[in-house]
């Protein structure tokens, strides 16, 4: 995909064109701005949530709430910082009542959610909770209570990463019991990190169409000649 730099231009393009998007025209018009994501557009690793909430609406920022703050106090804990990930989520635009994202506003989100992912090109993916699990696994059955603290190799659009899911900090925020498990789970980043990047699968040929073949044209023969062969 390019350097680092050529990477960074090209995700800017991608939040313009998000900024103005209105695919989902009742996101579109009750957002008060885009949440694209922010964080190191060259990181390791990289987090995907559900949606904004209302204070990620205000900021135009992810996870600048008790749940942000959270993850930012996990992070400090196995001796990261939110500088060194990018943070994103499933979807762009904050659900109006903070109701849970529609199978049709995840199918029409997730092509920025994947071209973050490719341009960014993380070694891990951390998924934050059912939405963005299942999105990424492309397995719409199996929840984040099976599968969390396991990590596996996942190809994603053009890329394959290590997919690694994770509780959504704001479990922890409900049920406190769980911030045992996010501590445990999160422990195992650095690990993971320091992993040799999954390996990645060769281009796909471009697809060379042929040049048509030019036939001569051939003056019709006349009208008399033809009438001769019968």
């Amino acid at each position: 995909m390019g350097t680092a730099a050529e990477r960074r231009e090209e995700l800017k393009a991608v939040w313009q064109q998000a900024r103005s998007c209105t695919k989902c025209p009742q996101l579109a018009s009750t957002r008060q701005t885009v949440v694209f994501g922010s964080g190191d557009a060259d990181a390791d690793l990289m987090f995907v949530g559900e949606a904004p909430g209302a204070n990620e609406d205000r900021q135009g920022l992810p996870f600048v709430g008790q749940a942000g703050r959270l993850l930012d106090t996990l992070l400090e804990e196995v001796g990261l910082k939110r500088t060194d990930t990018f943070i994103c989520n499933v979807l762009k635009c904050k659900p109006p009542g903070n109701r849970d994202p529609l199978p049709q506003e995840i199918d029409a989100c997730q092509d920025y959610l994947f071209r973050q992912l490719e341009l960014i090109e993380p070694r891990v993916v951390c998924t934050l909770g059912n939405f963005a699990t299942k999105l990424l696994r492309g397995d719409p059955t199996t929840g984040i209570t099976r599968l969390h603290g396991r990590e596996e190799i996942r190809r994603i659009g053009p890329r394959r990463v290590r997919l690694y899911p994770i509780y959504h900090p704001a479990a922890a925020l409900y049920t406190p019991k769980m911030l045992d498990t996010l501590r445990e789970d999160f422990r195992r980043i650095p690990q993971l990190l320091a992993l040799d990047p999954p390996e990645q699968p060769e281009p796909e040929p471009e697809l060379v169409v042929p040049e048509p073949e030019i036939v001569a044209e051939v003056e019709p023969e006349p009208v008399a000649a033809q009438l001769g062969l019968f």
